[in-house]
């Protein structure tokens, strides 16, 4: 069974299929857009909550494709920001942002507050389409973004956010380590017992 992971995003891409290959279905295979086509599906995402942006996404690239799909729609939450960037995390600082700008756009942001941190917390959403069966799940990570930037690895605001527990931004991390305790991380956790049973129902 091939699994499609709809997103354009090389980051995201990597992150969850190194998280996915602890998976014990061996008949499973990961694939992403790149991999399979030249041509480059954009989904607008109209959603106001990360589930239905990654609804949407499940079942645009679903069509398109023709396989069944593993989204992700995930963001920033920073609650001296009343919840921003959130589900505009991707394009905090407009339609051509990048991570740069959307972290330079934080940063002033809480500037402006005289902070110099915050309480977040990143949440992702996973939705499951295989053109029939939806299965979705939400995991969290909480901790605290900070107006320096720490760190060379990782991607969005990673090098911004520090985990519950840790002295460590994201971005300071062994890449093992983050995928052992980000949202991305929580959310395949709760996703897989799921996707076990949707699996197990498959081979009757």
């Amino acid at each position: 069974m091939k699994i499609l992971i709809a997103s354009n995003n090389q980051h995201k891409i990597l992150e969850i299929s190194k998280i996915f290959q602890n998976i014990e279905f061996k008949d499973i295979e990961i694939s992403y857009p790149k991999k399979i086509s030249d041509l480059n599906i954009q989904v607008e995402e109209t959603g106001d909550t990360f589930e239905i942006n990654a609804e949407i996404k499940s079942l645009a690239f679903f069509i398109f494709y023709n396989l069944p799909t593993l989204s992700d729609d995930s963001g920033l939450c920073v609650d001296a920001l009343n919840g921003a960037p959130g589900v505009h995390s991707a394009r905090f600082a407009g339609e051509d942002s990048n991570d740069k700008m959307n972290r330079e756009k934080l940063i002033a942001e809480l500037e402006k507050l005289s902070l110099n941190e915050s309480p977040a917390h990143f949440t992702c959403s996973l939705c499951f389409f295989d053109g029939e069966n939806i299965l979705r799940s939400t995991g969290k990570c909480f901790g605290k973004i900070i107006t320096e930037e720490r760190g060379l690895n990782g991607f969005g605001y990673d090098s911004m956010f520090i985990p519950n527990g840790f002295d460590q931004t994201f971005a300071e991390m062994e890449e093992n380590l983050k995928n052992q305790i980000s949202h991305r991380a929580n959310a395949l956790s709760n996703f897989l017992p799921i996707f076990a049973n949707y699996y197990s129902r498959l081979k009757i």
